[in-house]
């Protein structure tokens, strides 16, 4: 059984590739991220995938079938009760989600939460809804700069969002307030999975733009994951994008933050020409933020076309002792009704150079596949009461 030195795995945020069998409890029967996506645009053009085999996982409109993939291909699905990223990356490495993380999509945040943030900031909350992270500036913002007001806000995932002009209301104050929120929903009732800073800039409506100096503020693992394993087992495990943020640090031994998706493929190129052993874990999530929630599925197509540029660059790149595995956290049908996640199994595209078959892996019943198969590569074991078991053996 072939070992590999390094190990890149992608995870691109929401491209889910057809409906769990419990999608319909979640209000997503029918639902479909990639095929929609392809049915949806004149022209799609996705070669590398193509020939990676995903078009053969999944029949697609626009993209045909390649007679000899190079990858190995299969469907995973989510063991794990819940459609979100925190659920989907932490059972991806091992972690089984049984309680799904509180949400206040539908009413915003409780009055007795409100008055405590308020108090414990000096703040006045504004806001208090779900809404789309442009809008909410377009909105409130300059109200909040006049005010000094506290844009707070959540989404369909189970966040707490707090906006804040860099000019006017401050990072750091944006970061101390953003840390009293973390505080006060660890309580079981308003515990929801990550509290995010959002700061801005401009001054008046048509003029404001969110930064780069997001943070989020993430509940930490609640075990052991193989992440954890790695690390510990002296192996290198560098993360690209917000994964640093889903594990709070946990299991990392070198984060990278990255500013879009695209700049997230190029720092994981330039990763891929450095030397090191262990796990290179990469998060694109633009998919998911910029048109996945946005109900747009003209540019979700444009961004996987983007993302199939770069990652004909890493195809190059990487060597016959590198494993490259590509899956997605959840699915988010822009076709779809609403704005939320929907529950769809992922893709998994496992492809190095050094292997001389590829083709269909059986269906998996869990995500913990991926770190399973990534332990079972460098000879480490999964920390105990983890799911997920290992394929390595079937990539020749």
């Amino acid at each position: 059984m072939k070992k590999y030195n390094r190990v890149f795995v992608i995870v691109v945020d929401s491209l889910g590739v057809g409906a769990m069998a419990d999608s319909a409890e979640y209000g997503d029967a029918g639902t479909h991220t990639l095929l929609h996506i392809s049915e949806s645009v004149e022209d799609f053009h996705i070669p590398n995938l193509q020939k990676l085999g995903m078009a053969n996982l999944v029949s697609l409109k626009q993209v045909e079938a390649v007679e000899k993939p190079l990858a190995y291909y299969t469907k995973l699905k989510e063991k794990s009760l819940g459609k979100d990223t925190m659920t989907g990356h932490w059972e991806m490495m091992g972690l089984e989600v049984t309680t799904p993380f509180k949400t206040f999509t539908d009413t915003g945040f409780p009055p007795e939460l409100i008055a405590e943030l308020e108090k414990r900031t000096g703040r006045k909350v504004i806001g208090n809804k779900s809404a789309s992270g442009t809008e909410i500036l377009d909105e409130l913002a300059e109200e909040e700069i006049a005010t000094g007001h506290m844009i707070v806000y959540t989404s369909a995932d189970s966040v707490l969002q707090i906006c804040g002009n860099e000019e006017t209301f401050g990072l750091e104050e944006l970061y101390r307030c953003c840390e009293i929120a973390r505080d006060i929903t660890m309580k079981d009732e308003w515990k929801v999975g990550r509290i995010i800073a959002r700061p801005y800039v401009g001054k008046k409506k048509g003029e404001f733009k969110r930064t780069s100096n997001r943070h989020d503020y993430a509940l930490k693992p609640f075990g052991k994951t193989a992440l954890d394993a790695l690390k510990e087992s002296g192996l290198d495990v560098i993360s690209v994008g917000k994964i640093q943020d889903i594990f709070d640090g946990e299991g990392i031994t070198r984060a990278l933050k990255s500013k879009s998706s695209v700049h997230g493929m190029e720092q994981t190129i330039e990763v891929a020409g450095e030397e090191f052993r262990g796990l290179c874990f990469v998060n694109l999530v633009d998919f998911d933020a910029l048109w996945g929630h946005r109900r747009n599925p003209v540019g979700y197509a444009k961004e996987i076309e983007m993302f199939d540029e770069k990652l004909g660059i890493l195809l190059e790149k990487l060597g016959e002792d590198d494993l490259l595995i590509i899956t997605a956290d959840h699915g988010n049908d822009p076709t779809h009704t609403g704005t939320d996640h929907t529950r769809e199994k992922v893709p998994f595209l496992a492809y190095s150079k050094a292997m001389e078959l590829s083709g269909a892996l059986p269906e998996c019943d869990t995500f913990g596949v991926v770190g399973a198969t990534v332990c079972d590569n460098f000879d480490v074991r999964m920390p105990e009461g983890t799911i997920g078991y290992s394929v390595l053996d079937k990539l020749s």
